[in-house]
């Protein structure tokens, strides 16, 4: 953890940059014909395609579209420079993205899986953000043989000594992110601890990891509820654990049930002395838009980057360089996260492609075991273990603070 450093918080231009995004609109997510071909410069021949899903509405739409757009800049950046050094064609390849919209639907994202696999057959699959819309492709992939670049899909149960066509790039598994929270609350003295946590794969592993190890500290919550994804209305939930009086909060959902909760808690005046949730850290942009800098401030939460500056990167770009071009790429003044995130998975799979002798899936899940460990990145270690859950990108907790200007700042607490 040494090499944290705290900060405050793409070559196209940012005509051509929003041009691709706004292509993603028109791309109907029920019509498997149409797809949004991102070929960033690439020709129809000498090509490696990477065949992916976004969500350009819906729940998941504010969280799939930045990292999408973070794939989108490592092919422009790839491609700008004559593609990828292919080991197994012995010559550069371009990069040909592939993707189709699947509107935050699950069951929309099985069809258009399937359809990357079987009448596109791209050379490489990626999964859309999260775990719910990553949960449909395992199976899939799985199925076909295929390997699965997963890219913030945390969920525990993806990851089994079975499946050898799973790999997650840019985030570690989800059942680990609550180590640093435990730690935390444990050294913190805090005894009364209220959990509500949404029922899905990536919250309910955090909730039980989180669970386990308190209880092996002799504390037991106060208050522990789990709610369907889709709640929207937490007030009277808020209210259910105030009544618990807990010393610390702990709400794990989406960013949609973060900022739901959030409101909950203005709307009724509820005050909690200590309020945890994951995703301020990743899009503080977009819970800026619905709260206030000071109802910010003192929130505690997962820092990542660029909240996290890694200073020991030996592949692809370091967090400064990054900013400034994904900044000129994509007409934005902040990145998030997710941009970073999306730009991690496609240097795992150029790692690969310039590692692995053959392009069969096989090969290449094989290659991304041989630099595992030895890569470090702008989102820190790559390195997974024999299931393909990521391990190294490790998440300590953080806490908002404003600095002198007024501004939002991260504390990185543990």
């Amino acid at each position: 953890m040494s090499n944290w450093k705290r900060i405050l918080v793409t070559a196209a231009s940012a005509t051509t940059a929003l041009a691709v995004l706004a292509g993603c609109g028109t791309n109907s997510a029920t019509s498997t014909s149409q797809s949004t071909t991102s070929t960033t410069g690439a020709s129809s021949g000498n090509v490696i395609t990477v065949g992916t899903l976004y969500a350009s509405t819906g729940a998941f739409a504010t969280s799939s579209m930045p990292e999408y757009q973070g794939l989108q800049f490592w092919a422009h950046e790839v491609n700008a420079k004559g593609g990828v050094l292919v080991k197994a064609t012995g010559k550069k390849e371009k990069i040909q993205l592939v993707s189709y919209n699947d509107q935050s639907s699950a069951s929309t994202a099985i069809n258009l899986y399937n359809q990357l696999i079987t009448q596109n057959h791209v050379n490489v699959l990626v999964s859309d953000f999260g775990s719910v819309l990553t949960s449909v492709a395992v199976p899939i992939a799985q199925e076909n043989k295929m390997v699965l670049f997963d890219q913030t899909g945390t969920g525990a149960s993806f990851f089994t000594p079975n499946n050898p066509y799973i790999v997650l790039t840019s985030l570690p598994t989800s059942q680990i992110w609550p180590n640093s929270l435990a730690n935390y609350i444990i050294q913190s003295g805090i005894k009364k601890v209220g959990i509500l946590y949404c029922e899905n794969d990536f919250d309910q592993s955090q909730e039980a990891t989180l669970v386990q190890k308190l209880q092996a500290a002799g504390i037991t919550p106060v208050y522990n509820t789990g709610v369907p994804t889709s709640t929207s209305n937490y007030s009277v939930l808020v209210h259910n654990l105030a009544a618990t009086n807990p010393q610390m909060v702990v709400e794990l959902g989406y960013p949609n049930n973060d900022i739901a909760f959030l409101q909950a808690v203005q709307s009724t005046g509820v005050k909690f002395n200590k309020t945890f949730m994951i995703f301020p850290g990743q899009l503080p942009t977009m819970f800026e838009k619905d709260f206030s800098k000071q109802q910010l401030s003192g929130l505690y939460t997962y820092p990542t980057p660029p909240y996290i500056n890694y200073t020991n990167v030996n592949y692809g770009l370091p967090l400064p360089q990054f900013e400034q071009k994904f900044e000129q790429f994509s007409g934005k003044n902040h990145i998030n996260f997710l941009n970073v995130a999306g730009y991690t998975t496609g240097l795992v799979i150029q790692k690969a492609l310039e590692t692995s002798p053959s392009l069969s899936q096989s090969a290449l899940r094989q290659a991304v075991s041989s630099f595992s460990g030895q890569m470090n990145t702008l989102d820190g270690t790559f390195q997974i273990n024999s299931e393909g859950a990521q391990t190294g990108e490790t998440l300590p907790v953080g806490q908002f603070t404003l600095n002198s200007s007024g501004n939002l700042a991260m504390n990185i607490l543990k």
